[in-house]
């Protein structure tokens, strides 16, 4: 649905000789209707300004320009420009009187459906009135997190991870070559699919795909027909016997058919090998520490080792603290105990959507949209009481990390130059600066919520770590 979470608090505004009346009454809790009645002194000078602007600038045929008289200007434009006028002396007096007040309050005030501009008449300048609705931020305390229930997990850094990982080092690393068989189940396969009968024929202007895997990818009866090919060779197989279940499903998105479907998992497919390799992993010496561990003063196997658990160990001390920020956030966000005036907030989002959305798309998202106008408004009243400032340094820097991590993945040569004038176009996008500034605030609060609790240490498997962050996406 989009829906928008609205500030907790806008700016206010008092003009003390305005001659406006304003009454203002409770239609519910935290929801309240302003009246506010403007009498001609309030609008007939901004009105007899803005004719006279229009007869300047007005280019109506048989006259010259700046000399259109100003009855021909009111009876072309008075009426259109009476009611800018009267509505824009009406706002401004709303605002004045907000902030004369001190209201705060959620979202914008909402103009009442039974206002009727059709009532202005230029010809008889009077009193007008205009009602507004507006919801009223909730009080509220910020929660004492020190005495919430939180876990600080801890993942236990077995040899088997320190194995993986310097395998990865040692494969990374490694130098490629590329065998005239297929004999190793760690040999890299580069293949083409396509689609044909069980006895391999292939229709004329079927289409290739190409993939590639590990021989130990496919079926341990595929691997032994496997073994012993060489490049150009082919064999017929179907994704349902030749593959375990894990591969066959990514396979099949690949090559665009169904895994729950039979009738595709028994598809002949005419595999060919258009490629054979083979990465010889590394020796574990101290050319290779160097190389995978570069500024690190490493000599031994035990001390690469004792340094890549030390890595291993960061990453997931890295993922608890995240983890732990997201408690956190769900303690703030639906636990902190405020009312809100639902009624108005609903109607609001019916109304001020930049999309028109329906009642029943409100009511679905409802809910959500309300934990998040929770989290804003404590974290808002957290800022305040800690004075958390986002600098402009930080946005950027947040808009850099952002853009790193988008096309870190890509090869781009290590060619950056063009980082530094795309931020500069990030930064003059109102929208792209409020939403690093938005990143940066909220990892400020959770920083320092994460400084108040006092949470029970837990050892878990990086298994049982990873279902618990399935959990915790926000």
């Amino acid at each position: 649905m989009g829906v928008r979470v609205p500030p907790p608090a806008l700016g206010f505004f008092h003009n003390i000789d305005a001659m406006a009346t304003i009454s203002r009454t409770q239609i519910a809790p935290l929801h309240e209707r302003i009246t506010v009645t403007v009498e001609p002194s309030d609008y007939t000078t901004g009105y007899d300004a803005s004719l006279k602007k229009y007869a300047k600038s007005a280019n109506i045929p048989g006259f010259r320009k700046g000399m259109v008289p100003a009855g021909v200007i009111k009876k072309m434009y008075g009426a259109s420009v009476f009611t800018e006028e009267v509505l824009r002396s009406i706002e401004n007096e709303l605002m004045r009187y907000l902030q004369a007040e001190n209201i705060t309050y959620l979202g914008q005030p909402l103009p009442e459906d039974a206002n009727d501009p059709a009532q202005f008449d230029h010809s008889k300048p009077s009193a007008y009135s205009f009602s507004f609705e507006i919801g009223l931020k909730p009080e509220f305390a910020v929660p004492d997190l020190a005495k919430a229930k939180t876990t600080l997990h801890k993942v236990e850094v077995t040899d088997e991870m320190v194995n993986e990982e310097i395998d990865r080092f040692q494969r990374r690393l490694g130098k490629m070559t590329e065998p005239e068989t297929i004999s190793n189940e760690e040999d890299v396969l580069n293949v083409s699919f396509q689609k044909c009968a069980a006895d391999g024929t292939v229709e004329e202007g079927t289409e290739k795909k190409d993939n590639s895997l590990l021989l130990k990818y496919f079926s341990a009866a595929v691997q032994q027909e496997l073994k012993g090919k060489k490049k150009d060779e082919s064999i017929v197989i179907q994704l349902g016997t030749a593959f375990e279940d894990k591969e066959r499903d990514w396979l099949s998105s690949d090559l665009g058919v169904n895994k729950e479907n039979n009738d595709d998992m028994q598809q002949s497919f005419l595999m060919t090998i258009t490629r054979i390799a083979f990465v010889e992993k590394r020796d574990l010496d101290a050319d290779f520490f160097k190389e995978a561990l570069p500024g690190k003063e490493v000599a031994t196997e035990d001390e690469f080792r004792n340094e890549i658990r030390q890595q291993i160990a960061g990453y997931w001390g890295h993922q608890a603290q995240h983890l732990l920020e997201h408690e956190i956030f769900h303690i703030l966000s639906q636990e902190t105990s405020m009312n809100f005036p639902e009624s108005f907030l609903k109607k609001w989002l019916l109304k001020s959507g930049e999309k028109e959305q329906s009642e029943e798309a409100i009511e679905k998202e409802f809910p959500a949209f309300l934990n998040q106008l929770r989290w804003t408004l404590v974290s808002n009243e957290i800022g305040v009481q800690q004075s958390l400032q986002v600098s402009r340094e930080e946005i950027i820097d947040s808009m850099r990390q952002q853009l790193m991590g988008y096309f870190g993945s890509m090869n781009l040569g290590g060619n950056y130059d063009w980082l530094d004038s795309y931020i500069d176009r990030m930064m003059a996008d109102k929208k792209q600066v409020e939403s690093a500034y938005q990143r940066v605030f909220s990892s400020k609060v959770l920083a320092w919520a994460a400084g108040q609790v006092k949470p029970t240490e837990k050892t878990v498997s990086a298994t049982e770590f990873a279902e618990l962050q399935g959990k915790h996406q926000h």
